[in-house]
């Protein structure tokens, strides 16, 4: 597995005593100490003394430590910034996130956080913080969402899961946006903690995910596996010029997502160079809305363009598959009218039920939550 580079062994440091013992779901003991990891598709062989490929899972002396009781990032933010666009339209997320990543796009906007240990220049420090706290933050500023962002959440589900009980506890609704590198052990794990996940499909051919660290069909399985589960399941995928964005792959995208439920949403979503990818423009909004016009040409009834506001037309919009009533105006993350929430998620003007999460589940309480991580 990868070794640390010599100028994040502080971070590094600091980061492996923020840890617990890793769930016992998601590790299976091998022979002379190694642990395999079921966090992530990389289904790493961690050896003693080593980390996995995301940094932050390590074996010291033949246990599993993960990460616990941090965060990189924390903001309140509109849920559709995640993107969900059919969550509670208008409400909040309190969004936050750890270190590390299993992948390392060059494009990625959220670097700092997710390519710690592996980037030098990315050096941000943990701040310490309990799942309680970060639940409690999330009723103080009003937010209807618990959302786990900013890196790849897989690979700190674990702590995923304590924040989540608790935001469970208080009636959040609770989610992963992740990169959907999953693997059935660790979805297994997740599903009593979540309500709704968000997967960036980054491309439609195997050479292209592998570029960025993980293969194409771990993905899509892990699709299909969130439908099997029953979670709410909304794509996004980044159209970045030259890397994903022909007319071929589009609709291969759109055919399979159409394959596993049509009234799933899909984002397609604009390009702007960051990190170590700048040598390109940023995606054209025609460019987006052309891929929309294929994602319904190939079947899906809810496709959206994304970070060009008020310029892709009604692709911001949310429109009844029914009888295709406008339901929610949009302009980037403001909703501009909302016919859609008030009336629990059915079309007013056909009474279509729209699928999605439109009320916020009843809070249970705030009690001890047996099985959940914590640190040793």
């Amino acid at each position: 597995m990868p070794r640390v580079p010599d100028a994040a062994r502080t971070l590094a440091d600091v980061l492996d005593r923020l840890t617990a013992p890793a769930a016992r779901e998601l590790t299976r003991a091998e022979d002379r100490g190694r642990i395999r990891c079921l966090a992530c598709g990389h289904r790493c062989m961690v050896l003693p003394g080593q980390r996995g490929i995301c940094q932050v899972r390590l074996n010291r002396d033949g246990e599993l430590r993960v990460p616990l009781g941090y965060v990189g990032a924390l903001q309140c933010d509109p849920i559709e910034k995640k993107p969900f666009f059919h969550v509670l339209p208008g409400s909040d997320a309190l969004t936050f996130g750890m270190l590390g990543c299993d992948l390392h796009c060059p494009y990625c906007h959220n670097w700092l956080t997710s390519q710690a240990l592996r980037d030098d220049h990315a050096q941000v420090p943990p701040e310490e913080i309990t799942a309680t706290q970060l639940a409690d933050l999330a009723v103080r500023y009003d937010a209807a969402m618990i959302a786990s962002s900013y890196n790849e959440p897989l690979i700190t589900s674990e702590w995923g899961a304590a924040v989540m009980d608790e935001g469970r506890q208080r009636g959040l609704v609770r989610a992963f946006v992740s990169n959907g590198n999953a693997t059935p052990e660790v979805l297994d794990f997740l599903r009593p903690h979540l309500d709704c996940y968000k997967v960036d499909l980054k491309a439609m051919r195997d050479a292209g995910y592998r570029q960025l660290g993980a293969k194409l069909e771990s993905v899509l399985e892990t699709i299909r596996g969130l439908k099997r589960r029953g979670l709410w399941v909304e794509i996004v995928t980044l159209l970045v010029p030259g890397l994903n964005d022909s007319e071929e792959e589009i609709r291969d995208a759109a055919r399979f997502l159409a394959s596993v439920d049509p009234l799933m949403p899909w984002h397609v979503t604009a390009f702007h160079p960051d990190y170590k990818m700048t040598d390109r423009a940023g995606t054209a909004a025609r460019a987006l809305v052309r891929a929309a016009e294929i994602g319904l040409e190939q079947g899906l009834r809810y496709v959206y363009c994304g970070n060009v506001p008020g310029r892709v037309g009604p692709y911001e919009d949310t429109r009844c598959h029914g009888c295709g009533a406008t339901l929610v105006r949009r302009l980037g993350y403001t909703i501009l009218e909302d016919r859609l929430t008030p009336t629990r998620g059915s079309c007013p003007e056909c009474a279509t039920r729209i699928p999605g999460i439109w009320e916020r589940p009843a809070a249970i309480g705030v009690t001890a939550t047996p099985g959940v991580a914590r640190r040793a």
